[in-house]
């Protein structure tokens, strides 16, 4: 298994040449899923540093106060294609949705005055980075594993004609796939220490009952999100209160699974990503079933915040949280889950409390970014030499 590798210690240790640096994904400044939150949190970090011109190009508004550009390009969201027929290459409705972005984006966006590129969206948005303009040199393109490993990994249908200048790789399982066909990074999510940490609960902000057992999935509805399974496990553990941050396609299977098996006692919510925290906070676990992520952001927020967590036991969990951690389990056994959730209710806070401040600094946006800028730098520097 690959080890984390050593960060930076400061912004000495970074390569100074300057670039324009551009990140592109249809969701960002609009949404606050996990890729979007991911980037925005990087661009932030790199742009402090002060060596860089760094732009976002998404389909959301300016926020004033940040230290990037941002450019708008509109979309039609997502939510407008759930009912429509899915064929390759329009597989879901998010592929759906970057392909509008993508049409409008021809038009108004410049990649030229860019020096690297960088986006984890495929198939339209990665082949216009790509391949347009279809004439002249285009800047060097880096592609990101947050939404999965498999453009860079697979040949087959769309997936072969995938192309990339560098490979960041959110897990190590990608990387040990990749590393030999793509230059190619190991570099995890992380999360901002300055806002999720330790601290007291805030029930009553969120209108949540004081004295039961607070069970917490932050999730899209989606399938591979299990939330379901999740919801079915919970259902078994007597008072316990099931509250789920997300959307997607599942919200009224949930919501009728819900009324059926714990009546009164399920919560579906969306909130600002500034509330997050103090819901964090708020939980006596953090329930994350799903059997497989790129990396999962929730993982480094509930480490950093200190509430318990039950995932699935795999690599990349493993990786993240260490060998040692109680919380681990085969999420297919839905009896596996209920008594590790209902053991963390009971037994899990100080455990969670003493990994905190480590996985702090470990995940710590600020240490994840310089590490982005290197490689955008070597990947940079080399496309320049190869006179691409």
């Amino acid at each position: 298994m690959v080890k984390w590798l050593a960060l930076p210690a400061s912004a000495k240790n970074i390569k100074s040449s300057a670039m324009r640096i551009d990140f592109l994904l249809p969701g960002l400044h609009r949404v606050h899923r996990g890729a979007e939150v991911a980037f925005e949190a990087v661009a932030t970090e790199i742009a402090n540093l002060g060596l860089d011109d760094v732009k976002l190009i998404g389909s959301g508004d300016p926020i004033p106060g940040r230290p990037y550009d941002f450019q708008r390009i509109g979309l039609i969201p997502r939510e407008r294609f759930e009912s429509i027929p899915k064929f390759p290459p329009f597989r879901s409705e998010s592929i759906d949705e970057e392909a509008t972005w993508v049409l409008n984006a021809l038009r108004q966006y410049q990649s030229r005055k860019a020096d690297v590129t960088v986006t984890c969206s495929y198939p339209f948005v990665n082949w216009m980075l790509t391949r347009w303009p279809p004439m002249g040199k285009r800047p060097a393109h880096v592609f990101v594993t947050q939404n999965g490993d498999w453009p860079p990994y697979s040949d087959r249908s769309e997936y072969a004609l995938f192309r990339c200048d560098g490979l960041v790789c959110t897990n190590p399982i990608y990387f040990d796939r990749n590393h030999a066909r793509w230059p190619s990074v190991l570099i995890p999510n992380g999360m901002n220490p300055d806002r999720f940490g330790p601290g007291p609960a805030h029930r009553a902000r969120f209108n949540l009952p004081e004295k039961r057992p607070i069970v917490l999935m932050v999730s899209a509805l989606i399938d591979s999100k299990r939330v379901l399974e999740g919801m079915r496990a919970v259902a078994r553990i007597p008072g316990a209160e099931l509250v789920v941050a997300g959307d997607g396609p599942l919200r009224d299977q949930f919501d009728a699974l819900g009324a059926e098996l714990m009546p009164g006692r399920f919560r579906r919510m969306t909130l600002p990503l500034a509330d997050m925290p103090d819901l964090y906070r708020s939980a006596d676990v953090m329930l994350h079933p799903t059997f497989h992520e790129s990396f999962g952001n929730v993982y480094a927020e509930a480490l950093a915040i200190g509430v318990p967590v039950v995932a699935h036991d795999y690599a990349v969990t493993r990786w993240i949280f260490g060998d040692d951690y109680p919380g681990l389990v085969d999420a297919a056994d839905e009896s596996a889950i209920t008594a590790a959730v209902s053991r963390a209710i009971e037994h899990g806070k100080p455990d969670a409390l003493s990994r905190a401040a480590a996985a702090a600094d470990r995940l710590s946006w600020r240490n994840i970014a310089r590490q982005y800028r290197d490689f955008l730098a070597e990947v940079h520097d080399k496309h320049r030499s190869a006179g691409r």
